[in-house]
């Protein structure tokens, strides 16, 4: 039996155990070079230290005192020593950070710093087709959003669209956590698995009491479910294409108006929901009137829409407002 390993199943050094390696054999180096002349020539420890430092580092200075056949030998052999220190060691540190930039380890270590930097950004579950359209529209709004999926193929079509990726199962408290569930916006969960949008949805909302949850239904009945379980807000988008396309047929104008407003893009204005926080509370509907924005309806806390309100209606902290106007005063509002 071999006791030894061979050289194609030796561990791999990783980039800084190939830093610290090279450091240990400086400090050895120095010191088994110090010790050397102060033996063989007697110097004292500091004559001897600055010896070691000027032949290690092949400078070529002047020795500081004359020396003896036995110190001249022990010079040679420390300067043939710092030949291969230097190029022995280049060659592992070298080795260690191709490795490691070929293994994707430095990607992903800038991937997780990236997504730690992130604050009040959206988390998608599932990079399938619509989770790959809720992705983009969250991008193309101006949020931020990391991706997280179990599939392959699903991360490596997200990473090619420049998402950040999270590999693992969102039923995980560990995996949401490191996407940044604890600091995020909101999450849509739109895994193919009625099952695990349900599992996603309790974890997720465990993790963020405060987070706005979109969970989708592939059948109807999980809908209930999916609130129960702590969902904002549960869409079936096989109902939802339903409706969408029973109101194209009927008034198709309304409803291209409504998604050129949505998109802030085709119209000169857009249509918004804003939350009214402590510098809008107090103010009117003719206030924001006078600001060139336009309120369509409010969003009480017991979940109905009060459609027009009067120009005299004081706006409460927390209310939900849907405005229209240009993006510009819309934006202006906070």
């Amino acid at each position: 039996m071999r006791t030894t390993r061979s050289l194609r199943g030796r561990k791999p050094f990783g980039l800084w155990a190939a830093v610290l390696a090279w450091v240990l054999i400086v400090v050895t180096g120095m010191i088994v070079g110090t010790t050397g002349y102060v033996l063989i020539e007697g110097w004292n420890v500091f004559d001897s230290l600055y010896m070691t430092v000027v032949t290690l580092t092949t400078t070529g200075f002047r020795e500081v005192h004359p020396l003896s056949p036995a110190g001249m030998a022990w010079t040679m052999f420390l300067s043939l020593a710092a030949v291969g220190i230097i190029f022995g060691t280049v060659g592992i540190v070298a080795e260690a950070a191709v490795r490691e930039v070929s293994s994707g380890k430095r990607g992903q270590r800038l991937m997780t710093e990236r997504i730690r930097a992130m604050k009040g950004h959206f988390i998608v579950c599932g990079y399938g087709r619509v989770g790959t359209l809720v992705a983009r529209d969250l991008r193309a709004a101006g949020h931020e959003v990391v991706v997280l999926d179990v599939g392959e193929e699903s991360l490596r079509r997200a990473e090619n669209d420049e998402f950040p990726i999270v590999h693992g199962d969102g039923t995980s408290d560990a995996v949401l956590i490191r996407a940044g569930i604890e600091k995020a916006r909101g999450l849509v969960s739109c895994i193919d698995s009625d099952a695990s949008n349900v599992y996603v949805t309790l974890s997720a909302r465990t993790l963020n009491p405060d987070l706005f949850i979109v969970g989708r239904a592939g059948d109807e009945g999980v809908v209930q479910k999916l609130r129960i379980a702590g969902a904002d807000r549960a869409i079936s988008p096989y109902t939802m294409a339903g409706t969408t396309i029973a109101n194209m047929a009927l008034r198709p104008r309304v409803l291209e108006f409504i998604d050129a407003a949505l998109s802030r893009g085709d119209l000169a204005f857009t249509l918004e929901e804003v939350t009214v926080d402590d510098a809008l509370e107090g103010s009117t509907i003719a206030d924001l009137r006078a600001k060139k924005v336009f309120t369509l309806a409010i969003s009480t806390s017991d979940g109905t829409y009060e459609a027009n309100p009067p120009d005299s209606r004081v706006l409460r902290h927390d209310e939900h407002l849907i405005v229209s106007g240009s993006s510009e005063a819309v934006t202006a509002l906070g």
